[in-house]
């Protein structure tokens, strides 16, 4: 992180200081005496010392540096620590602001404000010149506080953008690899649950056949429900929901599972004092889930036992199974169905959970799995400062502030009579707090803290006039013009406020006619958004306020008897007045040009960040989509083709074939696990994400710090087009791409024809650039854009009418009677996962297998050459 080298500045304050005294008093041919001069030294050196080590100790260098130049001054002629009483304390409550909390900041400046006035007030009272002298300073503090406060934050969201750079770069790389274990964990959970479930099952039931015929049709009603369930659960694999789904309570879960391993003839013992939830709960499922198929698969009817304890520092998972029996004749269901991949897959699991897990055999021969994982963390975070340095701080600034008045209550000397302007001096007090305390709101509210800052400015003239103020007429509204300054600048640096909600922003007028359900959207008349000034308006309006206020304050003067009455002095009066609106406009401007640049600047760093990010995010989905799409081409050609004949030969009563087709299916999948971490999907034929790449694209925003949700109703089809499922891709891409850090929630919904996109908690997606985007996006399919705050829109993209069904045909005498041609089984492009995580089917065509790189959709691939399919892929591929 690159940091502006300050360490010379206490030097060059000293430099500045000498300069001013005592260079400039031996240019006017005054020479300091030897014991001022040393003075000035002492003091001057303490404070460059001590502001060398500002950033280590702020508060004691401010105390030091404060009280130091506040001792120093008395003795000293006037101006002799001028720059180092006032950039030198300002320069360390900056520091303060830069490295301490907020409380320790505002504290600091309350307790040094405070201290000063009633060091003053102690001394001096509070005249004309006291008066304007607090203006000043609480000017200068409040500029100091608030720049330490805006770097402090400056460089918080520095180091958390670089975080976010490196591991986006991290996970550029890490995700298609993430997503190739993901898929190859809950590959093995499904072959080692459901088909080995089958096979143990159909197996028993052959063996006990003879004896107890009924367990036959128990067995094969089994394998029908079971391989469908591996079809919906591969389904899931393939394309996960983009979000976590609620999932029933953990408990709730635990007994289910338990129950079918029941049913399988595993006696199983549960002690469960607390689950856990969310993906912790699931990676303790996972792990029981495993440990038990290997209890069924190597110990079947062994005895076993399940214990899981959640607590606050660690959660303990223990499955411990019995000796199995001694075998009998023949082979036992289930021998010889392992992979050799589930302890370390499970070891995998536990340790992405953050914990460890081990496996061995017991004494007793029998075999015990172990794992450890993270706990609840329930005790409330430790405080950023102690309770007992809070309050030594709060004692601490108390005393400071009442030690001036020691003296006062000590002595109890007679006051010293204020002069005439000692009322002025009291209301330039006054207004000066006003304006720091409207200056506290103005990160939230930067033009509302203008608009009252400018109507607080016509109060200068009516403080003079009231007070009596007998001094340099411009200096107390120029004063005042410098907190507009400092609103302006803010003003200035902010982006271009958003579109209004009244405006249907991108929607077109007319909407294509011949896209059914959109006829809606083609009445819809835009609406006028609603009329804001110009953004150059704003310094023009502010020095014209200020102008007019330095020109009421000369005209005060005037009347008051301060100028003269000749034509002379009616020119210098008015020449004065043009001095003061010059000066205010100086003022504006050169505020309202800073502000503008910086802002600009600052807005370029981050698009310039956002833009990488956002390309490696892309490369991260489009890797990982392509891992995706080349382990799913296996599952299409192999495993659902094996599991489709499992169901079927179960539905058709073959016991003994049942058997064979899932062990035969058991055996694709061992073989396509095998291929999983082999070869990776080549660069040219990486695949355009679609919908079903949303999780990815979720998964990776939340890798790099920013929480994200998405979810698809069940009423979005589960076959788009595919130029409506790409470009919904794409402006969802285009939505988190314009960056944030704002919790965002996608929807996705398809009513009337039409696929809506709900997205909030987006605001800079709401700013002109993405907005035109967005819009562009929509319009080249005939949809429209309409922003309904300043962080949510809604796009919506049309969707062609379904076809009408075809005519039933009459058969002669003659024809051919042949039964309604049927759908083969459900293949994974015939599946689609709808918001609950359910998979949803389509009915399509006999799939054939095909390079993934070839189909960026997962709709059913027509068996004859379509024109529209060719057309597809080439839109698909572009």
């Amino acid at each position: 992180m690159q940091r502006t080298d300050d360490r010379f500045l206490p030097a060059l304050l000293l430099g500045a200081q000498l300069a001013v005294w005592p260079g400039a008093a031996w240019l006017r041919g005054d020479t300091p005496s030897g014991a001022d001069l040393l003075a000035a030294a002492l003091v001057g050196g303490l404070v460059t010392v001590a502001l060398a080590i500002r950033r280590a100790r702020p508060v004691p260098v401010l105390v030091l540096v404060a009280a130091g130049c506040a001792i120093g001054a008395q003795p000293l002629p006037t101006g002799a620590l001028a720059v180092l009483g006032s950039a030198g304390v300002a320069l360390a409550l900056f520091s303060v602001a830069v490295e301490r909390e907020a409380t320790t900041a505002w504290l600091c400046v309350g307790t040094l404000a405070l201290w000063q006035l009633l060091h003053g007030l102690s001394l001096h009272g509070l005249g004309d010149s006291q008066g304007l002298d607090l203006v000043w300073t609480a000017l200068l503090y409040a500029a100091a506080i608030g720049a330490g406060r805006y770097a402090r934050r400056a460089r918080a969201a520095r180091q958390a953008a670089e975080a976010r750079l490196r591991q986006a770069r991290a996970e550029r790389h890490r995700l298609p690899a993430a997503e190739r274990r993901r898929m190859e964990r809950e590959l093995h959970d499904v072959s080692a649950h459901h088909l080995t479930a089958v096979v143990v099952t159909v197996e028993a039931a052959l063996g006990l056949r003879e004896r107890r015929p009924e367990l036959a049709r128990e067995a094969l009603t089994f394998a029908a429900e079971t391989g469908r369930e591996v079809t919906r659960a591969l389904g899931a694999v393939r394309a996960p929901a983009p979000s976590p789904q609620d999932h029933p309570a953990p408990r709730e879960r635990l007994r289910e599972l338990v129950a079918g391993f029941r049913a399988l003839g595993q006696p199983v013992t549960v002690e469960v004092e607390s689950l856990p939830d969310g993906a912790l709960g699931d990676t303790v499922y996972a792990i029981v889930r495993e440990a038990l198929t290997n209890a069924v698969r190597h110990a079947p009817g062994a005895a076993t036992t399940v214990r899981c304890a959640h607590g606050d520092s660690r959660t303990d998972i223990v499955v411990r199974n019995a000796p199995p029996a001694a075998p009998g004749p023949g082979a036992p269901p289930g021998r010889g169905l392992g992979g050799g991949r589930g302890q370390h897959l499970l070891r995998g699991r536990a340790r992405d959970a953050g914990g460890t897990l081990t496996s061995g055999p017991t004494r007793d021969g029998g075999w015990e799995v172990r794992a450890v994982l993270p706990g609840r963390t329930t005790a409330a975070p430790a405080a950023a400062v102690p309770r007992s340095y809070r309050v030594a701080q709060y004692v601490t600034a108390a005393a400071l502030c009442l030690q001036p008045l020691l003296p006062t209550l000590i002595v109890r000397d007679e006051p010293t009579s204020a002069d005439a302007g000692g009322s002025a001096g009291a209301l330039f007090a006054l207004l000066a707090t006003a304006q720091m305390l409207t200056l506290l709101w103005l990160r939230r509210a930067p033009r509302a803290t203008l608009a009252a800052l400018l109507a607080l400015a016509p109060l200068w003239p009516v403080a003079m006039a009231t007070g009596g103020y007998a001094g340099p007429v411009l200096l107390p509204p120029l004063l005042g013009t410098l907190a507009t300054g400092l609103a302006l600048a803010t003003v200035a640096a902010r982006e271009p406020g958003y579109a209004k909600p009244a405006p249907r922003a991108g929607v077109r007028d007319g909407v294509r006619e011949g896209l059914h359900g959109m006829g809606a959207l083609a009445g819809r008349a835009l609406a006028l958004p609603r009329w804001a000034p110009p953004r150059w308006a704003v310094p023009l309006v502010a020095a014209g306020a200020h102008a007019a206020v330095a020109l009421a304050a000369v005209l005060d003067a005037r009347f008051a008897g301060h100028g003269g009455t000749g034509g002379s002095a009616v020119a210098a009066d008015w020449a004065l007045a043009g001095v003061g609106a010059g000066g205010a406009a100086l003022v504006c401007g050169a505020a309202w040009a800073g502000g503008t640049w910086y802002g600009g600047r600052q807005r370029a760093a981050s698009e310039t960040h956002q833009d990488r990010v956002a390309a490696w995010t892309e490369e991260a989905v489009r890797d990982a989509w392509a891992e995706r799409r080349r382990i799913a081409v296996g599952l299409e050609t192999t495993v659902l083709d094996r599991t489709a004949d499992v169901v079927e030969a179960a539905e058709a009563g073959r016991l003994a074939q049942t058997a064979d087709l899932a062990r035969s299916a058991l055996t694709a999948m061992r073989a396509l696990l095998g291929t999983v971490r082999d070869g990776e999907a080549r660069a040219e034929l990486r695949p355009q994400p679609t919908l079903q790449a949303l999780d990815l694209l979720v998964h990776q925003c939340r890798a790099t710090g920013r929480q994200v949700r998405a979810r698809l109703t069940d009423r979005v089809p589960g076959l788009l087009p595919a130029a409506v499922d790409i470009a919904a891709y794409r402006a969802a891409e285009t939505i988190l791409r314009a960056g944030g850090d704002e919790p965002a929630d996608l929807v996705l919904d398809a009513t009337d024809l039409v696929l809506t996109l709900t997205a909030t908690g987006v605001p800079h997606a709401t700013r002109p650039a993405s907005r035109a985007r967005l819009a562009a996006r929509a319009d080249a399919l005939g949809g429209g854009l309409t922003v309904t705050g300043p962080d949510a829109l809604v796009l919506r993209l049309p969707l062609p009418a379904p076809l009408p069904a075809p005519a039933p045909a009459t058969t002669g005498p003659g024809d051919d009677h042949r039964p309604p041609a049927t759908h083969a089984p459900h293949t994974m492009d015939d599946t689609a996962w709808r918001g609950d995580g359910v998979p949803r089917h389509t009915e399509a065509a006999p799939t054939h297998p095909t390079n993934s790189a070839q189909r960026a959709d997962d709709g059913p691939r027509p068996t004859t050459d379509d024109p529209r399919r060719t057309a597809r892929e080439q839109e698909e591929n572009r």
